[in-house]
């Protein structure tokens, strides 16, 4: 199994220079990856821009994977994304995972003028991701869809990564449309409404089950699951990592500010306790 951290992109983490130190510290601690909200309006409404961050993360690290997790396409402009997930991606080395989905609230919807309804939303996501893995291919494009047209647009130059920068879906399980989409591609980021206190693995196992039937390809496929740990207590952390990685999971992101769907933030984590955890490194075997 792969450790990341994830963190969002306001609040006490919503700084940038502070994103960096502490990718920084999470290279330097072990941990494999550094991931964080796309989010521009809403919650406490202090963000800072991922992609902008992303960039200064990129050039203060080595090693680490980094991303987003996940960015609302549909709110974007697909070549405009094309050209800042190749740029991250060949800034850091071929490093980049491109995390995406469909958005939700209306906060980054309806109140800044985007697309609320669902369907089109996901039809947006859909025709956006085939647009963007045509961009990176380096080839001329012509594309002519229900949300985008492209005319002969050739973009240079491409990733680094071969065949192309990984893409993993989010959504929320039961809803099936996400998860087919998940299937499709790299990975998947699933989220679960579930009663606080309840086992998630029962769902994820079904959401897992449901994808494996839909896959076309044997390439690959990561499962990226978020919770916390405790850091101070390394043999509970194996415990729990050995629950999930016996469900399948592949990448396990320390939710540094834990939520829960539909409900809300858990109490937050200050920017001390959160160094803190990073310092303590990753809960390996």
């Amino acid at each position: 199994m792969n450790y990341g951290l994830y963190l969002p992109n306001f609040g006490a983490f919503g700084d940038p220079a502070t994103m960096v130190s502490l990718a920084e510290d999470a290279e330097a601690n072990g941990w494999d990856g550094f991931f964080i909200w796309d989010h521009i309006a809403g919650f406490d409404n202090t963000m800072c821009d991922p992609w902008a961050a992303l960039g200064a993360i990129a050039q203060a690290t080595q090693h680490i994977r980094i991303g987003t997790t996940v960015t609302p396409v549909p709110r974007r402009r697909p070549h405009k994304l094309a050209r800042e997930t190749v740029t991250i991606d060949r800034l850091s080395g071929g490093r980049l995972v491109f995390g995406v989905g469909s958005g939700e609230g209306p906060p980054e919807y309806e109140r800044l003028g985007e697309t609320a309804e669902h369907r089109a939303r996901g039809e947006m996501l859909d025709e956006a991701l085939d647009v963007i893995t045509q961009l990176w291919s380096g080839e001329s494009v012509d594309h002519t869809g229900r949300h985008y047209r492209i005319e002969g647009a050739r973009f240079r130059p491409t990733p680094l990564q071969p065949p192309r920068i990984p893409i993993w879906v989010g959504g929320v399980w039961p809803h099936r449309r996400p998860m087919l989409r998940a299937a499709k591609w790299d990975g998947v980021f699933p989220l679960f409404d579930i009663p606080e206190g309840a086992d998630d693995l029962e769902p994820l196992i079904q959401c897992l089950t449901y994808i494996r039937a839909h896959r076309t390809s044997d390439a690959p496929f990561d499962v990226v699951y978020s919770g916390t740990t405790p850091g101070d207590d390394p043999g509970r952390s194996r415990e729990i990592m050995q629950r999930y990685g016996d469900a399948g999971v592949t990448w396990w992101l320390e939710a540094i500010a834990p939520y829960r769907f539909g409900e809300g933030f858990d109490e937050p984590w200050d920017l001390e306790r959160l160094r803190e955890r990073v310092l303590q490194g990753p809960p390996r075997a």
